[in-house]
């Protein structure tokens, strides 16, 4: 599987966690008019990467962050996707069956609740499908 990587610097290293600052880029950031447009997007994320080698890290050390690509999709599809449609299900079925507007709202609000919920309690179980690794730059 293919994988993505992304370099940042450390920030700390203790207690078996690594937190790396990356500055995120859109893909036409390496457009010549990037500058001047107002679509390129930069970004800075700090990445909290478990890692046993934890010790090897010292704050400001460049380093890699790596997730493998299609684990994107996965988060994508479960952060937006799901709910969405959870969401506009909800909604359009109450609404057909022509409760109402309030009780179809309120309840597919509550849709969205359990959802998270749902995400809330298998949050160890996602932990461990969307796990960073991290390397040195040489």
């Amino acid at each position: 599987m293919q994988q993505v990587s992304h370099a940042g610097t450390v920030i700390s290293s203790e207690s078996g966690i690594v937190k790396v600052q990356m500055q995120v880029v859109s893909a036409c950031s390496a457009c010549a008019a990037h500058a001047n447009c107002t679509f390129s997007e930069k970004k800075e994320k700090i990445v909290d990467i478990d890692t046993p080698q934890w010790r090897d890290y010292t704050p400001g050390q460049r380093v890699n962050v790596i997730i493998q690509s299609g684990r994107g999709l996965q988060a994508v599809l479960i952060a937006y996707i799901l709910p969405a449609v959870l969401l506009l299900a909800t909604f359009g079925t109450l609404y057909a069956l022509r409760l109402p507007e309030l009780s179809v709202a309120l309840a597919s609000l509550a849709v969205i609740a359990l959802y998270g919920a749902l995400l809330y309690l298998l949050r160890h179980r996602l932990q461990n499908r969307f796990t960073f690794r991290i390397e040195k730059l040489s």
